[in-house]
């Protein structure tokens, strides 16, 4: 069950008007999703009610503000904990379009990853500033940038976690002061947090800290290193602060007294937590958040084991779910996340195990990453930043309330008059994935909407020469009713006529050589339902 959510408000009106937007946009979902073919991409949208919030705990489950289960199924969107102190991706798109495509692909949690110098930072890189909506990023500070993508994230109906990640942008310390920061100032950066986010309720806590580990312990009771009283001062200083968030523990690597599995990720040793439990002021603000990976990202004794994969639930319950099958806290997968999604090799295997045991076990996870640009895991989007891995995402819809099943390929029709292969109308749709299109002829396009929202959407259109010799120029044309342009990017869009538009491309891009694929695209605002490009058509031209 997936939900949007509501701030608890005494403005009914607010209510009101948020309800009729969630039933307008069901419905208008719906209308669209009736006139797709049997095998779009997104085929099935559950029922969705309103989350109200503030979230809380009970046992086992994360509960909204009138006691119904909430699963969070979110993606980490990284790069604020880095020297460009803004999510990455940033430099390629427009934070609007990544944040609707987030939402549409059924995800309704961001975790936000800073850093801590970040923070205490005038200084952002990174950023195109001439991409539509990022033009609003322009001569912000980072905290003035988190402000904007968590604005536009509630607008969205999405929630966010924020995640201390680090302290310097260098690297992640072993504790939670190193790196020329005290204690008091990873405190501080948190109520200072906690604080300004008060009101802006679709911020629902706080991940203390990134993966401790190394010296970092639990339940030794060794003021320097035990990470679980850490956490509690921590915790509780937030709570004074903000008794609304949701505070987030994860485990250390080692030294636990007693521990049964020699070795653990780091951040994924919560074995302590039965005998050394981490005290809060508010016991129903607690959720615990181990991190578990493949050998894409290290190779591990136990991928290794004969009884290899049927090993891993039996390290999955010491390491971790036994809390949450004890019923003493809930379990939030703060990290998980690998390139190879196939059924042969470990990693595949490893992560198809991995993502039926969360949804077998109704658990709450933020996937790494949405970024490509995790060098160890890769992410949903591929390297051009807007397109999707197509295993990927089928894979983890499992645990979705929007499924995902790949369509064949875009069906290209020949006009015969003008030799021309365009694209059939019924089969633009909603789809946020690259298809290429077949063809006899020498050019084909396909033409995805990959980003869209209430009030806009952006679309991409990909060209590519399959012949055997180079075209030295090509146009696009389409048809397209109820929208408005407001930018565009590698290539010239001009209308003709009332309907009509015709791009051609930029000098450096008119060339295509054989097997070459162009991009080029546009964002819209919507003035009415029919607004989707249809009639898409490519030719050479000579």
């Amino acid at each position: 069950m997936n939900f949007f959510y509501t701030r608890k408000r005494k403005n009914s009106n607010f209510h009101h008007q948020l309800l009729m937007v969630s039933v307008t946009t069901v419905i208008f979902i719906a209308s669209i999703m009736s006139d797709l073919p049997a095998q779009s991409q997104v085929n099935e949208i559950n029922n969705e009610i309103v989350m109200e919030l503030p979230l809380s705990t009970r046992g086992a489950k994360i509960i909204d503000a009138k006691g119904r289960q909430v699963l969070l199924r979110g993606v980490n969107w990284f790069g604020m904990e880095t020297e460009t102190h803004v999510p990455h991706g940033l430099w390629k798109r427009n934070y609007k379009e990544i944040l609707a495509q987030i939402k549409t692909l059924g995800y309704n949690l961001i975790r936000l990853p800073y850093s801590v110098q970040a923070l205490l930072s005038p200084n952002i890189s990174g950023i195109d500033f001439s991409i539509g909506s990022n033009q609003e990023l322009e001569g912000k500070t980072p905290i003035e940038v988190m402000d904007l993508i968590i604005e536009e994230a509630e607008s969205q109906g999405l929630l966010v976690l924020l995640d201390s990640h680090c302290l310097s942008d260098k690297r992640i310390a072993e504790l939670w002061y190193e790196d020329n920061f005290t204690e008091a100032d990873w405190i501080n950066t948190w109520t200072m947090l906690a604080n300004r986010y008060k009101n802006q309720t679709n911020v629902i806590g706080g991940d203390l800290k990134n993966e401790p580990h190394g010296k970092a312990s639990w339940g030794t009771d060794d003021l320097a290193t035990d990470w679980r009283l850490a956490a509690e001062r921590a915790g509780n200083a937030i709570l004074e602060v903000n008794p609304n968030w949701l505070i987030v523990v994860e485990g250390v690597e080692k030294n636990v007294p007693t521990q049964k599995l020699p070795n653990h990720w780091h951040g994924g040793n919560l074995e302590g937590v039965k005998r050394y439990p981490v005290r809060l002021s508010r016991r129903n603000k607690l959720v615990y958040s181990p991190h578990e990976y493949g050998p894409g990202v290290a190779e591990q004794s136990w991928f290794s084991d004969r009884k290899f994969p049927k090993d891993l639930i039996n390290r999955w319950q010491i390491g971790f779910h036994y809390i949450s099958s004890q019923n003493l806290a809930p379990i939030f997968v703060g990290e998980f996340g690998g390139r190879k999604v196939d059924t042969n090799s470990k990693e595949g295997i490893w992560q198809n195990e991995f993502v039926q045991y969360i949804k077998h076990k109704q658990l709450s996870f933020a996937y790494w990453s949405f970024n490509p640009n995790s060098s160890d895991t890769g992410g949903i989007l591929l390297d051009d930043w807007q397109n999707i891995d197509i295993p990927k995402q089928q894979l983890l819809s499992q645990m979705l309330p929007v499924s995902f099943s790949q369509v064949a390929p875009v069906s290209v029709e020949e006009d015969t008059e003008k030799n021309i292969p365009s694209i059939s109308p019924s089969q633009n749709s909603l789809s946020p994935l690259y298809r290429i299109s077949s063809s006899s002829s020498q050019l084909a396009v396909s033409s995805d909407i990959y980003a869209n929202w209430q009030t806009g959407f952006c679309v991409s259109f990909k060209i590519l020469n399959q012949g055997n010799t180079k075209v030295n120029n090509w146009q696009i044309t389409f048809d397209m009713k109820q929208a408005a342009i407001n930018n565009s990017w590698n290539g010239n869009f001009k209308p003709q006529g009332a309907t009509q538009y015709a791009v051609t491309p930029l000098d450096w891009g008119r060339i295509i050589e054989p097997n070459q694929v162009r991009d080029v695209g546009f964002c819209a605002n919507k003035v009415g339902l029919d607004y989707q490009p249809r009639e898409v058509r490519v030719k050479s031209q000579r």
